[in-house]
Order: structure tokens, then sequence, then C-alpha cells
């Protein structure tokens, strides 16, 4: 999924920088100080995306954080994993959704 997500993404004409935990997220997000969003998902293998997402937003407070997951948005939230307002974008996803998303997240001026 990681990998569609990403020749989506690049597709689409966005710069992707992909990594394949918490650890080496926030290692390109510190050597790639023009990304300006993250998307991640919420469960991962050695933490959570609610947790990459908060450490993140220490280094990095304007950063913007879509979250994906094949559980339901009512599951996420009531269970605490997320905040109502955070931007979810429910697994599976088409490339029409992807990009929808993605663009509602940064704004229509920034690609």
């Amino acid at each position: 999924m990681r990998r569609m997500t990403v020749d989506s993404l690049r597709e689409l004409g966005y710069t992707v920088h992909h990594a394949d935990g918490v650890n080496a997220a926030l290692k390109l997000l510190e050597t790639h100080p023009e990304a300006n969003l993250l998307f991640t998902d919420i469960v991962m293998p050695d933490s959570n995306g609610h947790k990459l997402a908060e450490d993140a937003r220490l280094m990095r407070p304007d950063l913007k954080v879509l979250f994906t997951t094949g559980y339901a948005r009512d599951a996420v939230v009531n269970n605490g994993v997320l905040d109502a307002k955070m931007e979810l974008l429910p697994k599976p996803y088409t490339i029409a959704q992807l990009a929808s998303k993605v663009r509602g997240v940064l704004g229509p001026a920034r690609q």
C-alpha cells in the first residue's frame, strides 16, 4: 500500500520521501525541512501514527498531518486513537480520493 501511495503522489506532482518506521520518519523530517505533510498509518509495527505525529510536531509545529487506517473513523476516534478533528483518509482509497484529501489538507496552492 505504501509503494502505491508513494507512486501515486509522485504522479500527482508531489515530492515524496518515505520511511519504514517512526525513527526513519523523524530523521527524514529533520533532514527535509521543506516537507509540509506527514502522511502516516495509525497502526505501525514499532509505534503508532498518533505518537509519530506528536513527536514530529514537537520538531515542526506547523507540519500538516494526514492519517490513514483500515479501521472505521468511529473506531479510532471512540477508542481515543484520534481526535475527531484530525484528518483521516480511510483505506482502501482511490488515487482520486488521495489527491483530493492531500489537496484539502495542504490547501490549494501547495504542492
